[in-house]
């Protein structure tokens, strides 16, 4: 592959990743202002007010553009840069990989978390386990979806129909928390008492 080549690649590639990432953090971004303590129509006002605002600031900026072309070029200048950057080679990110993979909580720490967003609720929704995570510079540009994978890869079992505040979406529930885990039991039956 050509220098030339290896480039375009890597714009197109880093131009994929940076939409992916500026759609996910502008959903998460709309789905937090939506309110678990009403039902219907009236707990999605917020999600409705925040997609007014972005349509009318995407309005917004295509007149500016209009009344200013020359700016097109700061805005292209801007997303080839943040396209270049999020086009890493993978050999990078496979070097990382063992760090991140060591570097990510164990899966008591994250029981933990969990139960203290749940105060003395019977459970919690993803999306404010989410929101509480990125409030804190952690998964940035993640999804409710990666969230719910990452947790059933640790064994925290997660439900669809989780009720808190009158509305079931995704999210865990103490019950599923508070049994012991999978790994706990696995050390519980291979123990010397329970072997004689």
């Amino acid at each position: 592959m050509s220098r030339l080549a290896r480039i375009a690649d890597r714009l197109a590639v880093g131009s994929r990743a940076h939409a992916r990432r500026l759609g996910s953090r502008t959903a998460a971004w709309c789905a937090r202002s939506r309110r678990d303590d009403l039902t219907g129509w009236k707990a999605k006002l917020g999600i409705i007010a925040r997609l007014a605002l972005l349509a009318f600031g995407v309005y917004l900026l295509a007149r500016i553009v209009r009344a200013v072309p020359h700016l097109m070029w700061l805005l292209t200048g801007w997303w080839v840069l943040a396209s270049w950057r999020a086009g890493k080679p993978a050999g990078t990110a496979s070097e990382k990989a063992p760090e991140e993979a060591s570097a990510a909580p164990d899966v008591e720490a994250v029981r933990t978390l969990l139960l203290t967003l749940m105060g003395t609720g019977h459970g919690v929704h993803l999306r404010t386990v989410l929101a509480h995570l990125q409030e804190h510079g952690q998964w940035e540009g993640r999804t409710v979806t990666d969230l719910r994978l990452h947790l059933g890869r640790l064994g925290v079992p997660c439900d669809r129909s989780v009720k808190v505040g009158r509305t079931p979406t995704w999210g865990v529930r103490r019950r599923d928390l508070e049994a012991p885990s999978p790994v706990a039991a696995e050390e519980a039956s291979t123990s010397p008492s329970t072997a004689a």
